[in-house]
């Protein structure tokens, strides 16, 4: 398994099931799909409602929108959601990745090259460097830059007025950010996961841009293996769409789909062989658990952290596996759930 990108500083293996954007094409696949506007934006009923107003009252004053922050886990739409903000604000937007900002002056230069009511979009705001972090405080806050010039007894600040933009913050931990720029944003959403309807409408749009026949059927079916995220679900789509065309005549139907899925290995709860691999492990190899991350990684041929930041998150929101002060330990519905594939279904 080869790296594709990393979260948090951790190496993601590339996954067909993974929230995370993959090297290749995928950012560009993933913008053709983008939403336009909340109106096509699918889901997230709250933060849509709340943007909406603010949108339309910043709008109907001509100043700029709040800093917002948008949290949640990967693929849930909050770069989606960015792009929307500009567009119905009707203004430029310059995004930049958290960790890629490692000097002042670059930030400075950023800062100073927004225009009135631009939006400067940071993604993994969380990992910023937490010198830059002190130089957006009275940005965000007077919309000013305090810049040190010289040092020791000679030094002296020079400050510049910066015209009013609006920060958009992504994170998916929002308990590494500091509470000085947390404070600062006047909006905050968190993400939720989707519902299968809604992913099933998703995946309905996002054919129709592929020019892609899709049965509602087979939608329900590849929205039900997206793990209530939207980025999975397309990508899906783009699979789907490969073996409908290259084995069929491109339509995809039910059957078509559950052929797919079948060859890239994801099983009707979204669960890959890896997943299932680490739950069948702390079942028959260490007899339902405990058992610690270091010797559960060592088993799997995984490092600690990608088992705990990659693998674990979605095994713990079906409840299948439960994290204990003496190790990992596999919940009731997840022995039944290896129990029932050894015996009867016997998927991988």
């Amino acid at each position: 398994m080869s790296p594709s990108s990393e979260s948090g500083g951790v190496e993601v293996p590339e996954r067909i099931t993974g929230s995370e954007a993959l090297i290749g094409d995928d950012e560009e696949f993933d913008g053709s799909l983008r939403p336009r506007d909340l109106d096509e934006f699918v889901g997230q009923h709250r933060v849509r409602e709340q943007l909406t107003i603010a949108l339309e009252a910043a709008t109907g004053r001509a100043e700029a929108l709040d800093h917002v922050l948008l949290a949640g886990p990967p693929g849930l739409g909050k770069t989606s959601l960015a792009h929307i903000i500009r567009q119905e604000l009707g203004v430029n937007l310059r995004t930049v990745a958290g960790p890629a900002l490692d000097r002042k002056g670059d930030m400075a230069a950023i800062l100073t090259a927004l225009e009135h009511r631009d939006v400067l979009f940071i993604d993994e705001i969380h990992r910023l460097n937490r010198a830059i972090e002190e130089i957006l405080y009275p940005a965000l806050e007077d919309f000013r830059l305090d810049i040190v010039m010289g040092q020791g007894p000679a030094a002296r600040t020079l400050t510049l007025d910066l015209k009013p933009f609006t920060l958009i913050g992504a994170t998916t931990r929002t308990g590494l950010l500091t509470t000085p720029l947390r404070d600062r944003f006047g909006m905050t959403f968190r993400l939720d996961y989707y519902t299968p309807e809604e992913l099933g409408q998703i995946v309905v749009r996002s054919a129709a841009i592929l020019e892609v026949t899709t049965e509602p059927e087979a939608a329900a079916e590849i929205a039900r293996c997206a793990r209530g995220t939207p980025r999975v679900a397309n990508r899906l789509l783009r699979r789907v769409r490969d073996v409908a065309q290259v084995r069929h005549d491109g339509r995809i139907t039910l059957a078509i789909a559950q052929e797919a899925l079948a060859l890239l290995e994801v099983d009707d709860d979204g669960l890959e062989r890896t997943d299932v691999e680490l739950l069948r492990a702390i079942v028959d190899k260490f007899d339902g658990g405990p058992v610690g991350l270091s010797t559960l990684a060592v088993s799997l041929g995984e490092e600690p952290d990608t088992v705990e930041d990659v693998y674990e998150p979605y095994l713990l929101q079906l409840g299948l596996i439960q994290r204990t002060q003496r190790g990992r330990i596999a919940t009731a519905a997840g022995r039944l759930r290896v129990g029932a594939e050894a015996s009867e279904h016997q998927l991988f």
